[in-house]
Protein backbone atom coordinates (compact mmCIF):
# COMPACT_ATOMS: atom_id res chain seq x y z
CA UNK A 1 0.00 0.00 0.00
CA UNK A 2 2.78 2.43 0.90
CA UNK A 3 4.83 1.68 -1.84
CA UNK A 4 1.84 2.92 -4.04
CA UNK A 5 0.94 6.18 -2.41
CA UNK A 6 2.52 8.48 -5.03
CA UNK A 7 -0.30 6.61 -7.60
CA UNK A 8 -2.77 7.05 -5.06
CA UNK A 9 -1.82 10.68 -4.65
CA UNK A 10 -2.33 11.26 -8.84
CA UNK A 11 -5.63 9.65 -8.89
CA UNK A 12 -6.49 12.30 -6.28
CA UNK A 13 -5.50 15.18 -7.68
CA UNK A 14 -6.91 14.11 -11.03
CA UNK A 15 -10.22 13.28 -9.20
CA UNK A 16 -9.69 17.32 -7.34
CA UNK A 17 -9.17 18.52 -10.62
CA UNK A 18 -12.20 17.23 -12.39
CA UNK A 19 -14.55 18.80 -9.46
CA UNK A 20 -13.89 22.04 -10.53
CA UNK A 21 -10.93 23.22 -8.16
CA UNK A 22 -8.50 25.81 -9.01
CA UNK A 23 -5.60 23.72 -10.74
CA UNK A 24 -2.86 25.24 -8.65
CA UNK A 25 -4.05 24.72 -5.51
CA UNK A 26 -5.83 21.36 -6.65
CA UNK A 27 -1.91 20.22 -7.19
CA UNK A 28 -0.18 22.44 -4.31
CA UNK A 29 -2.78 21.35 -1.45
CA UNK A 30 -2.98 17.68 -2.14
CA UNK A 31 0.90 17.42 -2.31
CA UNK A 32 0.82 18.95 1.26
CA UNK A 33 -1.82 16.93 2.57
CA UNK A 34 -0.03 13.51 1.45
CA UNK A 35 3.36 14.66 2.68
CA UNK A 36 1.33 15.62 6.34
CA UNK A 37 -0.29 12.10 6.05
CA UNK A 38 3.49 10.29 5.28
CA UNK A 39 4.86 12.52 7.66
CA UNK A 40 2.76 11.78 10.34
CA UNK A 41 2.79 8.21 9.81
CA UNK A 42 6.59 7.98 9.20
CA UNK A 43 6.61 6.85 5.78
CA UNK A 44 7.92 10.09 4.44
CA UNK A 45 10.54 12.41 4.65
CA UNK A 46 10.08 16.27 5.42
CA UNK A 47 13.22 16.78 4.09
CA UNK A 48 11.78 16.96 0.69
CA UNK A 49 9.18 20.01 1.60
CA UNK A 50 12.39 21.87 2.91
CA UNK A 51 13.14 21.64 -0.91
CA UNK A 52 10.39 23.74 -1.31
CA UNK A 53 11.23 27.61 -0.90
CA UNK A 54 14.87 26.44 -3.36
CA UNK A 55 12.50 25.42 -6.22
CA UNK A 56 10.20 28.06 -5.65
CA UNK A 57 12.83 30.88 -6.07
CA UNK A 58 14.93 28.77 -8.62
CA UNK A 59 11.23 29.14 -10.92
CA UNK A 60 10.89 33.26 -9.95
CA UNK A 61 14.41 34.07 -9.42
CA UNK A 62 17.01 34.87 -11.90
CA UNK A 63 18.08 31.70 -12.76
CA UNK A 64 17.85 30.16 -16.47
CA UNK A 65 14.84 28.64 -16.32
CA UNK A 66 12.88 32.02 -15.65
CA UNK A 67 15.19 33.76 -18.80
CA UNK A 68 12.95 31.21 -20.73
CA UNK A 69 9.55 31.56 -18.88
CA UNK A 70 9.68 35.37 -19.47
CA UNK A 71 8.58 34.93 -23.04
CA UNK A 72 5.44 33.11 -21.56
CA UNK A 73 3.78 36.73 -20.65
CA UNK A 74 5.10 38.56 -23.76
CA UNK A 75 3.98 36.25 -26.40
CA UNK A 76 0.40 36.22 -24.32
CA UNK A 77 0.99 40.23 -24.31
CA UNK A 78 1.87 39.70 -28.28
CA UNK A 79 -1.34 37.47 -29.06
CA UNK A 80 -3.65 39.31 -27.00
CA UNK A 81 -2.90 42.91 -28.96
CA UNK A 82 -3.31 40.97 -32.26
CA UNK A 83 -6.60 39.73 -31.27
CA UNK A 84 -7.74 43.26 -30.04
CA UNK A 85 -6.54 44.65 -33.78
CA UNK A 86 -8.84 43.06 -35.80
CA UNK A 87 -5.98 41.23 -37.69
CA UNK A 88 -7.36 38.16 -37.96
CA UNK A 89 -10.47 40.06 -39.41
CA UNK A 90 -8.78 41.69 -41.97
CA UNK A 91 -6.68 38.61 -43.09
CA UNK A 92 -9.87 36.71 -43.60
CA UNK A 93 -11.47 39.08 -45.47
CA UNK A 94 -8.64 39.11 -47.74
CA UNK A 95 -7.85 35.31 -47.83
CA UNK A 96 -11.86 34.56 -48.57
CA UNK A 97 -11.42 37.53 -51.58
CA UNK A 98 -8.36 35.46 -53.11
CA UNK A 99 -9.43 31.75 -52.50
CA UNK A 100 -13.22 32.25 -51.93
CA UNK A 101 -14.38 32.07 -55.60
CA UNK A 102 -13.49 28.36 -55.93
CA UNK A 103 -14.94 25.66 -54.69
CA UNK A 104 -13.91 24.92 -51.23
CA UNK A 105 -11.52 28.71 -51.01
CA UNK A 106 -13.78 29.63 -48.25
CA UNK A 107 -12.23 26.30 -46.49
CA UNK A 108 -8.34 26.82 -47.56
CA UNK A 109 -8.64 30.34 -46.59
CA UNK A 110 -9.81 29.68 -42.97
CA UNK A 111 -6.84 27.22 -42.99
CA UNK A 112 -4.12 29.71 -43.67
CA UNK A 113 -5.46 32.42 -41.34
CA UNK A 114 -5.57 29.92 -38.77
CA UNK A 115 -1.56 29.22 -39.37
CA UNK A 116 -1.12 32.97 -39.85
CA UNK A 117 -2.74 33.06 -36.25
CA UNK A 118 -0.95 30.50 -34.52
CA UNK A 119 2.57 31.66 -35.53
CA UNK A 120 1.42 35.23 -34.62
CA UNK A 121 -0.08 34.26 -30.98
CA UNK A 122 0.33 30.96 -30.03
CA UNK A 123 -2.56 31.11 -28.07
CA UNK A 124 -5.44 28.22 -29.22
CA UNK A 125 -8.40 29.00 -27.22
CA UNK A 126 -8.72 32.20 -28.62
CA UNK A 127 -7.68 31.71 -31.83
CA UNK A 128 -10.65 29.06 -31.95
CA UNK A 129 -12.94 31.83 -30.91
CA UNK A 130 -12.09 34.14 -32.78
CA UNK A 131 -12.13 32.28 -36.37
CA UNK A 132 -15.67 30.91 -34.59
CA UNK A 133 -17.01 34.21 -34.77
CA UNK A 134 -15.59 35.70 -37.64
CA UNK A 135 -15.61 32.68 -40.17
CA UNK A 136 -18.47 30.52 -38.91
CA UNK A 137 -21.27 32.57 -39.87
CA UNK A 138 -19.54 33.73 -43.39
CA UNK A 139 -19.21 30.11 -43.65
CA UNK A 140 -22.98 28.85 -43.05
CA UNK A 141 -24.59 31.76 -45.02
CA UNK A 142 -22.28 30.54 -48.25
CA UNK A 143 -24.31 27.43 -47.61
CA UNK A 144 -20.85 25.31 -46.43
CA UNK A 145 -21.78 22.21 -44.73
CA UNK A 146 -21.55 22.57 -40.97
CA UNK A 147 -19.84 19.66 -40.32
CA UNK A 148 -16.97 20.97 -42.95
CA UNK A 149 -17.10 24.51 -41.71
CA UNK A 150 -16.55 23.47 -37.57
CA UNK A 151 -14.25 20.66 -38.69
CA UNK A 152 -11.73 22.91 -40.23
CA UNK A 153 -12.04 25.95 -37.60
CA UNK A 154 -11.43 23.55 -34.83
CA UNK A 155 -8.74 22.23 -36.50
CA UNK A 156 -6.97 25.31 -38.19
CA UNK A 157 -7.32 26.93 -34.26
CA UNK A 158 -5.41 24.10 -32.67
CA UNK A 159 -2.19 24.94 -34.82
CA UNK A 160 -1.23 26.87 -32.34
CA UNK A 161 -0.47 24.15 -30.21
CA UNK A 162 2.53 22.83 -32.94
CA UNK A 163 3.26 26.17 -35.33
CA UNK A 164 5.79 28.40 -33.23
CA UNK A 165 5.93 30.61 -31.37
CA UNK A 166 3.63 28.04 -29.10
CA UNK A 167 3.18 28.54 -25.81
CA UNK A 168 2.82 24.74 -25.38
CA UNK A 169 6.28 24.13 -27.18
CA UNK A 170 7.84 26.94 -24.88
CA UNK A 171 6.59 25.29 -21.45
CA UNK A 172 7.51 21.65 -23.12
CA UNK A 173 10.92 22.84 -24.26
CA UNK A 174 11.49 24.45 -20.60
CA UNK A 175 10.66 21.00 -18.87
CA UNK A 176 12.29 18.41 -21.32
CA UNK A 177 15.24 20.69 -21.53
CA UNK A 178 15.29 19.94 -17.78
CA UNK A 179 15.25 16.56 -17.78
CA UNK A 180 17.74 16.28 -20.67
CA UNK A 181 19.97 18.18 -18.41
CA UNK A 182 19.15 16.09 -15.09
CA UNK A 183 19.49 13.36 -16.96
CA UNK A 184 22.78 13.79 -18.50
CA UNK A 185 22.38 12.79 -22.22
CA UNK A 186 25.04 13.24 -24.51
CA UNK A 187 25.01 16.07 -27.28
CA UNK A 188 24.16 19.16 -27.04
CA UNK A 189 21.62 21.41 -24.71
CA UNK A 190 18.06 21.33 -26.37
CA UNK A 191 16.23 24.50 -26.03
CA UNK A 192 12.83 26.07 -26.66
CA UNK A 193 14.73 27.83 -29.90
CA UNK A 194 15.63 23.85 -31.18
CA UNK A 195 12.26 22.54 -30.62
CA UNK A 196 10.80 25.83 -32.60
CA UNK A 197 12.74 24.79 -35.35
CA UNK A 198 11.95 20.85 -35.22
CA UNK A 199 8.14 21.96 -35.13
CA UNK A 200 8.11 23.86 -38.36
CA UNK A 201 8.59 21.00 -40.99
CA UNK A 202 5.22 18.94 -38.97
CA UNK A 203 3.54 22.17 -38.65
CA UNK A 204 3.60 22.82 -42.06
CA UNK A 205 3.11 19.43 -43.44
CA UNK A 206 -0.28 19.36 -41.06
CA UNK A 207 -1.35 22.44 -42.73
CA UNK A 208 -0.61 21.31 -46.55
CA UNK A 209 -2.50 17.78 -45.45
CA UNK A 210 -5.56 19.93 -44.10
CA UNK A 211 -5.56 21.96 -47.81
CA UNK A 212 -5.21 18.75 -49.86
CA UNK A 213 -8.33 17.20 -47.89
CA UNK A 214 -10.17 20.17 -48.46
CA UNK A 215 -9.48 20.51 -51.46
CA UNK A 216 -10.49 16.77 -52.31
CA UNK A 217 -14.14 17.28 -50.61
CA UNK A 218 -14.52 20.02 -52.96
CA UNK A 219 -13.73 18.42 -55.75
CA UNK A 220 -15.66 15.09 -55.19
CA UNK A 221 -18.58 17.63 -53.25
CA UNK A 222 -18.79 20.31 -54.82
CA UNK A 223 -22.03 21.37 -53.03
CA UNK A 224 -20.82 21.23 -49.53
CA UNK A 225 -18.17 23.89 -50.21
CA UNK A 226 -19.52 26.04 -52.61
CA UNK A 227 -17.53 29.12 -53.95
CA UNK A 228 -18.05 32.22 -52.75
CA UNK A 229 -20.28 35.03 -54.82
CA UNK A 230 -17.88 38.80 -53.79
CA UNK A 231 -21.09 40.54 -54.89
CA UNK A 232 -18.74 43.48 -56.62
CA UNK A 233 -15.91 43.01 -54.40
CA UNK A 234 -12.86 43.77 -56.89
CA UNK A 235 -9.42 41.91 -55.48
CA UNK A 236 -7.34 44.41 -55.50
CA UNK A 237 -3.74 43.61 -54.66
CA UNK A 238 -2.90 46.89 -52.50
CA UNK A 239 -5.48 45.98 -49.67
CA UNK A 240 -4.62 42.12 -49.54
CA UNK A 241 -0.99 43.16 -49.45
CA UNK A 242 -1.75 45.77 -46.67
CA UNK A 243 -4.03 43.15 -44.60
CA UNK A 244 -1.26 40.21 -45.56
CA UNK A 245 2.36 41.72 -45.02
CA UNK A 246 2.19 43.36 -41.75
CA UNK A 247 1.60 40.15 -39.83
CA UNK A 248 3.63 38.21 -41.94
CA UNK A 249 6.63 40.70 -41.38
CA UNK A 250 6.13 40.38 -37.52
CA UNK A 251 6.11 36.26 -37.79
CA UNK A 252 9.05 36.84 -39.91
CA UNK A 253 11.20 38.94 -37.74
CA UNK A 254 9.98 37.03 -34.70
CA UNK A 255 10.75 33.57 -35.49
CA UNK A 256 13.34 34.38 -38.59
CA UNK A 257 15.48 35.51 -35.28
CA UNK A 258 15.24 32.60 -33.05
CA UNK A 259 15.36 30.12 -36.03
CA UNK A 260 18.81 32.34 -37.27
CA UNK A 261 20.05 32.34 -33.58
CA UNK A 262 20.22 36.10 -33.56
CA UNK A 263 17.72 36.20 -30.78
CA UNK A 264 16.67 33.85 -28.02
CA UNK A 265 12.95 33.33 -27.65
CA UNK A 266 12.65 35.91 -24.82
CA UNK A 267 14.47 38.60 -26.48
CA UNK A 268 12.15 37.33 -29.73
CA UNK A 269 9.14 37.60 -27.65
CA UNK A 270 9.83 41.03 -26.96
CA UNK A 271 10.74 42.42 -29.90
CA UNK A 272 7.09 40.78 -31.06
CA UNK A 273 5.20 42.17 -28.20
CA UNK A 274 6.31 45.53 -29.50
CA UNK A 275 5.73 44.78 -32.98
CA UNK A 276 2.02 43.60 -31.78
CA UNK A 277 1.38 47.32 -30.28
CA UNK A 278 2.65 49.10 -34.24
CA UNK A 279 0.31 46.57 -36.00
CA UNK A 280 -2.31 47.79 -33.43
CA UNK A 281 -1.25 51.02 -33.95
CA UNK A 282 -1.38 50.75 -38.05
CA UNK A 283 -4.86 49.82 -37.71
CA UNK A 284 -5.90 52.59 -36.00
CA UNK A 285 -6.75 50.26 -32.58
CA UNK A 286 -4.28 51.04 -30.55
CA UNK A 287 -6.18 53.32 -27.78
CA UNK A 288 -5.81 53.15 -23.96
CA UNK A 289 -8.71 50.29 -23.56
CA UNK A 290 -7.29 48.31 -25.65
CA UNK A 291 -3.79 48.36 -23.95
CA UNK A 292 -5.25 48.14 -20.70
CA UNK A 293 -7.64 45.34 -21.43
CA UNK A 294 -4.39 43.23 -23.45
CA UNK A 295 -1.99 43.94 -19.69
CA UNK A 296 -5.16 42.81 -17.59
CA UNK A 297 -5.20 39.33 -20.00
CA UNK A 298 -1.49 39.08 -20.20
CA UNK A 299 -1.59 39.38 -16.19
CA UNK A 300 -4.25 36.76 -16.05
CA UNK A 301 -2.99 34.06 -18.17
CA UNK A 302 0.69 34.59 -16.95
CA UNK A 303 -0.34 34.39 -13.54
CA UNK A 304 -2.62 31.04 -14.30
CA UNK A 305 0.78 29.07 -16.04
CA UNK A 306 3.07 30.60 -13.08
CA UNK A 307 0.48 29.64 -10.04
CA UNK A 308 0.22 25.79 -11.89
CA UNK A 309 4.45 25.90 -12.02
CA UNK A 310 4.32 26.21 -8.37
CA UNK A 311 1.71 24.40 -7.37
CA UNK A 312 3.22 21.46 -10.09
CA UNK A 313 6.61 21.28 -8.73
CA UNK A 314 5.66 20.78 -4.72
CA UNK A 315 3.42 18.37 -5.97
CA UNK A 316 6.34 16.65 -7.78
CA UNK A 317 8.63 16.95 -4.76
CA UNK A 318 5.98 14.74 -2.92
CA UNK A 319 6.13 12.68 -5.83
CA UNK A 320 9.01 12.12 -5.69
CA UNK A 321 9.66 11.57 -1.90
CA UNK A 322 6.95 8.86 -1.74
CA UNK A 323 9.45 7.05 -4.62
CA UNK A 324 7.03 7.71 -7.67
CA UNK A 325 9.14 8.42 -10.24
CA UNK A 326 11.36 5.24 -9.25
CA UNK A 327 7.82 3.94 -9.80
CA UNK A 328 7.18 5.03 -12.28
CA UNK A 329 10.46 4.19 -13.88
CA UNK A 330 9.73 0.20 -13.26
CA UNK A 331 6.09 0.35 -14.34
CA UNK A 332 7.70 1.60 -18.23
CA UNK A 333 10.76 -0.55 -18.19
CA UNK A 334 8.71 -3.31 -17.48
CA UNK A 335 5.92 -2.76 -20.44
CA UNK A 336 7.30 -5.72 -22.82
CA UNK A 337 7.48 -4.26 -26.65
CA UNK A 338 10.58 -2.16 -25.53
CA UNK A 339 10.72 1.15 -26.35
CA UNK A 340 8.27 1.31 -28.87
CA UNK A 341 5.41 -0.10 -26.76
CA UNK A 342 6.81 2.42 -23.86
CA UNK A 343 6.43 5.09 -26.17
CA UNK A 344 2.87 4.18 -27.06
CA UNK A 345 1.67 3.61 -23.85
CA UNK A 346 3.18 6.93 -22.44
CA UNK A 347 1.53 8.82 -25.21
CA UNK A 348 -1.71 6.91 -24.94
CA UNK A 349 -1.83 7.90 -21.41
CA UNK A 350 -1.50 11.54 -22.42
CA UNK A 351 -3.98 11.58 -24.91
CA UNK A 352 -6.35 10.39 -21.97
CA UNK A 353 -5.18 12.68 -19.91
CA UNK A 354 -5.66 15.71 -22.42
CA UNK A 355 -9.38 15.04 -22.17
CA UNK A 356 -9.57 16.38 -18.61
CA UNK A 357 -6.12 18.10 -18.21
CA UNK A 358 -5.18 21.27 -20.23
CA UNK A 359 -1.79 21.43 -21.67
CA UNK A 360 0.02 23.27 -18.35
CA UNK A 361 -0.74 20.79 -15.86
CA UNK A 362 0.18 17.94 -18.64
CA UNK A 363 3.28 19.71 -19.11
CA UNK A 364 4.03 20.76 -16.06
CA UNK A 365 3.06 17.21 -14.21
CA UNK A 366 3.13 14.45 -16.28
CA UNK A 367 6.64 15.40 -18.55
CA UNK A 368 8.40 16.03 -15.86
CA UNK A 369 7.93 12.47 -14.14
CA UNK A 370 7.75 10.92 -18.04
CA UNK A 371 10.17 12.80 -19.44
CA UNK A 372 13.51 11.58 -17.93
CA UNK A 373 12.78 8.13 -18.30
CA UNK A 374 11.94 7.79 -21.65
CA UNK A 375 15.09 10.47 -22.26
CA UNK A 376 17.55 7.78 -20.32
CA UNK A 377 15.91 4.95 -23.12
CA UNK A 378 17.79 6.36 -25.82
CA UNK A 379 14.14 9.03 -27.09
CA UNK A 380 15.70 12.14 -28.56
CA UNK A 381 14.24 14.95 -26.74
CA UNK A 382 13.33 17.20 -29.78
CA UNK A 383 11.34 14.54 -31.48
CA UNK A 384 9.53 13.81 -27.96
CA UNK A 385 8.84 17.48 -27.79
CA UNK A 386 7.29 17.41 -31.27
CA UNK A 387 5.24 14.36 -30.31
CA UNK A 388 3.46 15.44 -27.01
CA UNK A 389 2.89 18.74 -29.02
CA UNK A 390 0.52 16.85 -31.58
CA UNK A 391 -0.36 14.12 -29.48
CA UNK A 392 -2.00 17.07 -26.92
CA UNK A 393 -3.24 18.87 -29.94
CA UNK A 394 -4.94 15.73 -31.54
CA UNK A 395 -6.54 15.29 -27.61
CA UNK A 396 -7.69 18.54 -27.83
CA UNK A 397 -9.64 17.73 -31.64
CA UNK A 398 -11.05 14.33 -30.22
CA UNK A 399 -14.49 13.77 -29.03
CA UNK A 400 -16.02 13.74 -26.21
CA UNK A 401 -14.28 16.06 -24.44
CA UNK A 402 -11.94 18.31 -26.53
CA UNK A 403 -11.30 21.88 -25.39
CA UNK A 404 -11.50 23.08 -29.45
CA UNK A 405 -15.02 21.48 -29.64
CA UNK A 406 -16.12 23.63 -26.12
CA UNK A 407 -14.22 26.42 -27.27
CA UNK A 408 -16.36 26.82 -30.70
CA UNK A 409 -19.67 25.29 -29.41
CA UNK A 410 -19.76 28.18 -27.01
CA UNK A 411 -19.56 30.59 -30.06
CA UNK A 412 -21.32 28.21 -32.26
CA UNK A 413 -24.61 29.42 -33.56
CA UNK A 414 -27.52 27.12 -32.01
CA UNK A 415 -28.63 25.94 -35.20
CA UNK A 416 -25.48 24.23 -35.67
CA UNK A 417 -25.56 20.60 -33.38
CA UNK A 418 -23.17 19.60 -31.60
CA UNK A 419 -22.85 15.91 -33.24
CA UNK A 420 -21.98 18.24 -36.47
CA UNK A 421 -19.25 19.80 -34.64
CA UNK A 422 -18.15 16.05 -33.43
CA UNK A 423 -17.95 14.44 -37.06
CA UNK A 424 -16.90 17.24 -38.50
CA UNK A 425 -13.00 16.92 -37.04
CA UNK A 426 -12.88 13.26 -37.60
CA UNK A 427 -11.40 13.87 -41.06
CA UNK A 428 -8.99 16.41 -39.32
CA UNK A 429 -8.30 13.49 -36.47
CA UNK A 430 -7.17 11.08 -39.07
CA UNK A 431 -4.83 13.70 -40.25
CA UNK A 432 -3.32 14.22 -37.19
CA UNK A 433 -2.98 10.05 -36.47
CA UNK A 434 -1.38 10.22 -39.64
CA UNK A 435 1.06 13.04 -39.21
CA UNK A 436 2.28 11.36 -35.78
CA UNK A 437 2.16 8.09 -37.25
CA UNK A 438 4.71 9.81 -40.10
CA UNK A 439 7.25 11.54 -37.58
CA UNK A 440 7.55 8.02 -35.73
CA UNK A 441 8.48 6.07 -38.83
CA UNK A 442 10.77 9.54 -39.72
CA UNK A 443 12.03 11.20 -36.99
CA UNK A 444 14.20 13.05 -39.13
CA UNK A 445 11.09 15.56 -40.17
CA UNK A 446 11.54 16.73 -36.39
CA UNK A 447 14.95 16.29 -36.17
CA UNK A 448 16.60 17.05 -39.46
CA UNK A 449 15.89 20.83 -39.58
CA UNK A 450 17.32 21.79 -36.54
CA UNK A 451 20.81 19.28 -37.11
CA UNK A 452 21.24 21.24 -40.10
CA UNK A 453 20.63 24.86 -38.38
CA UNK A 454 21.81 23.66 -35.15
Amino acid sequence: MIEYMSLIMFAVVILVLLTGFPVAYALAGTGLIFAAIGTFFGFFEPVFLGLIPNRLFGIMGGSSLTSVLVAVPLFVFMGVMLERSRVAENLLHSMALLFGQRSGGLGVAVVIVGMLLAASTGIVGATVVTMGLLSLPTMLARQYDPKIATGVICASGTLGQIIPPSIVLILLGDQISTANTNVGTTGKVVSVGDLFIGALLPGLLLVTLYIVYLLFVAKLSPSKMPSVKTQGEVIRVRTVMKNLLPPLLLIAVVLGSILLGAATPTEAASVGAVGAMLLAFSQKALNWNTLHSTMRQTLTVSSMVFLILIGANIFSLVFKGFGGDDLVEGLLTDIPGGLVMTVFVVMLVMFLLGFILDFIEITFVVVPIVAPILLSMGVDPIWLGIMIALNLQTSFLTPPFGFALFYLRGVAPASVATRDIYLGVMPFIGIQLLVMGLLAFWPQIATWLPEILG
